[in-house]
């Protein structure tokens, strides 16, 4: 189990590593996290909804995810509320107050030991995460994901420590020092990440963690820049670049307060020919070429803030002035002329009018809708869609959104069943429930308008940095110390 002194440490990319560590050298690894918080999640091929980092994860360890590597995903949808989702199903809203004071606890802690022990039957090693700091004792008794479940699986812990953020010797030997006795032996190494500079000059420092700790460092991990391996966290989204550039195609994604799978963009950001920022700064949205409007967690809130910013009067400028106009799922629904929510599912509001882009109306259901899509796009008008190219996408959303006029809709994207899907009003306003659609090349070129004669390979660019990672990992992390931890009895 990688456990970390805070969070954003670098846990998620770490155990992705391990994982592919793990593959390369002829096991048969999973990642296991038994609570997760985040808005980035993914569907199963069963269906199911886990979070994000874990369906990377299975990718690095060359497996399809699956709804045990992640039994319980927490889900915000405000500063006080997060969906519950169990077992990759919603089970309804919680407040923080009462999920955190431990009501039901005993029953959610069961799912997840449950959920391990059924993965541990069929992979081996479980390259388990845990969440935040470990060290929090004010929430010891009610913590489902770290230390205990270290316990119950009677797991081997490294310490991840981030060294560029500053204090490292206080927050690795606070966080050992804290723990119960039991806990404390079971922690077997520490990995330093995040470091800049010449590693020469840290090995004084790393003896006295070891003397301060009793605990082996295993490894110093330089910084290392521009890995293609998804980010958990959508802070690193304040990293990310806010300008617009000239020579590109400009592709400006709204940053919305609960932005959501922020992982659609990952393959464009690589792609060469575009520059993408996230922003909602009038000017920098109007000097984008494209403008995205993405997922998000708390679609009217956020609808309501986009209006109350000007932000969506902007979008509706930017459309007249003839720029393409992008919604994925909740942007999509964004996008049409309303959005109603009767069940209060999403909050309090119950009735939202849209930017009325796309004559589509939306009503949020009862039911989440959680899937695997293959699709193929619906319009004949470019050349590009004539083959009937299938490509891939998931499917995350609680809305039902139906044409105002079924005479006059012209679906985007049509699935494999069939089924219609999202809405192209013109050739430079269009909308898709499909989340991960701008992994596909020919998706990014119909959204560009033009064919490219070498598409970008988001897949095969995906391969070369789990590798990649893996190879900085074995570089600087001792992998015989580490075989050695897990052989011992």
């Amino acid at each position: 189990m990688f456990v970390g002194t805070g969070s954003d440490v670098g846990k998620s990319v770490i155990a992705a590593a391990f994982c592919r560590i793990f593959k390369q050298d002829g096991y048969h690894p999973a990642p296991f996290k038994a609570q997760n918080m985040a808005l980035n999640s993914y569907a199963t091929p069963e269906g199911l909804e886990i979070g994000r980092a874990q369906a990377a994860q299975a990718e690095a360890a060359m497996i399809p995810c699956h709804v045990d590597m992640n039994p319980i995903l927490l889900k915000p949808q405000s500063d006080h509320t997060s969906q519950v989702v169990l077992n990759g199903v919603a089970i309804g809203n919680r407040d923080a107050y009462s999920y955190f004071r431990g009501e039901g606890k005993d029953w959610l802690r069961r799912e997840a030991c449950e959920a391990f022990d059924r993965l541990a039957t069929r992979f081996s090693p479980i390259v388990m995460e845990g969440a935040g700091s470990i060290s929090e004792l004010n929430l010891r008794d009610r913590d489902i994901v770290n230390m205990p479940m270290a316990r119950h699986a009677d797991a081997d812990v490294i310490l991840v420590g981030d060294i560029d953020r500053g204090g490292v010797f206080a927050s690795l030997y606070g966080s050992v020092m804290l723990q119960t006795p039991e806990d404390r032996q079971r922690i077997k190494g520490i990995i330093i990440n995040k470091f800049r500079g010449d590693l020469r000059l840290f090995e004084d420092g790393r003896q006295m963690i070891e003397n301060l700790c009793q605990v082996p460092v295993l490894g110093v991990v330089p910084f290392l820049d521009d890995i293609g391996v998804e980010d958990e966290d959508s802070v690193v989204l304040d990293k990310k670049q806010r300008l617009a550039k000239d020579g590109k195609v400009n592709i400006a994604v709204v940053k919305l307060r609960h932005l959501s799978n922020f992982t659609d963009f990952n393959a464009i950001e690589q792609d060469h020919r575009l520059n993408v920022y996230y922003t909602t700064e009038k000017e920098q949205l109007l000097r984008a070429d494209i403008i995205i409007l993405p997922g998000c967690k708390a679609t009217i809130d956020d609808l309501r803030h986009l209006k109350e910013e000007g932000v969506a009067d902007t979008i509706k400028e930017a459309h007249r002035r003839g720029k393409t106009i992008f919604g994925i799922c909740g942007g999509f629904q964004m996008l049409g002329m309303s959005i109603d929510d009767p069940r209060q599912t999403e909050g309090n509001a119950i009735h939202i009018e849209g930017i009325g882009l796309l004559p589509m109306s939306t009503v949020m259901g009862e039911k989440k809708i959680t899937c695997q899509t293959e699709f193929t796009l619906a319009t004949n008008s470019n050349d590009m869609c004539k083959d009937g190219l299938k490509m891939r996408g998931y499917e995350i959303h609680q809305g039902i959104s139906t044409p105002i006029d079924k005479s006059t809709y012209k679906p985007l994207t049509v699935k494999a069943d069939g089924t219609p899907d999202g809405c192209i009003a013109d050739n430079h306003c269009m909308g898709t429930y499909l989340h991960g659609c701008l992994d596909n090349a020919a998706m990014v070129d119909f959204l560009l308008g033009q064919r490219t004669t070498a598409p970008f390979d988001f897949a095969e660019y995906k391969e070369q940095h789990y590798n990649r990672l893996a190879d900085h990992i074995r570089k600087h992390v001792d992998m015989a110390k580490v075989y050695d931890i897990l052989s011992r009895q």
